[in-house]
């Protein structure tokens, strides 16, 4: 037997779904890189990167090709947001990551940029059937991740909503392609999402105040 069909062996079955092995391990990890990202550790990125690794898996065997491609996608934003974070440590108000909102240029950008390639990618999934069996749902999720890594990597609060966006669509989309874990696991990513945002937030605004008392000094 390959490490791919051990990765898509049956783990447990719960409530009449199958939990694959590809779909706990991969999931569990990416749980702990939120986590990771709550708290600004560099180490996000590399959990993400083997997280993704690791989902490449168990989408493969669901034919979720859209999902394929966002796992993808995670490995290759993993690697720069890994970059990009390393860069900015000197920024950092306590040794992690500096904080900030985006400005309302940058939010046009990922607002715009997300619309645009869900429409460019539910087209695509569209016209070639065989690439997703649920085309727009897989392909606001194949975008919008990519959304929320690059604003993660910038260092934006904003990028706790929109893994909150991609979340509302994720669970049922999960749970309906028969990866129960990965719907379990994003409803615990949305209470995650909930507590990185608030301690982002606060964060972003005392370095705020940190930069004004300097700037009256």
């Amino acid at each position: 037997m390959s490490v791919l069909d051990s990765l898509n062996g049956v783990a447990f079955t719960a409530f009449g779904q199958h939990v694959i092995w590809s779909d706990m391990i991969g999931n569990t990890i990416g749980l702990a890189a939120l986590a990771l990202g709550w708290r600004r550790s560099i180490w996000t990125w590399p959990a993400q990167f083997l997280s993704g690794v690791i989902l490449v898996a168990a989408y493969a065997s669901a034919h979720l090709s859209g999902g394929v491609g966002k796992q993808l996608l995670v490995i290759g934003v993993a690697l720069w947001g890994w970059r990009q974070w390393q860069r900015g440590r000197q920024q950092a108000q306590d040794g992690s990551i500096a904080v900030r909102f985006a400005d309302w240029r940058e939010r046009g950008l990922l607002l715009g940029g997300t619309a645009v390639g869900t429409a460019a990618v539910g087209t695509l999934f569209t016209l070639i059937p065989q690439l997703s069996w649920n085309p727009w749902p897989d392909a606001y999720i194949f975008v919008g991740t990519l959304a929320a890594m690059v604003a993660q990597a910038r260092g934006l609060v904003e990028f706790w909503c929109a893994w909150l966006l991609v979340d509302l669509v994720g669970v049922p989309l999960a749970f309906s392609s028969g990866l129960a874990f990965s719907g379990l696991v994003y409803v615990v990513y949305l209470a995650l999402v909930v507590w990185g945002m608030r301690d982002w937030w606060l964060r972003s605004r005392a370095a705020g105040r940190t930069v004004l008392e300097g700037a009256a000094a």
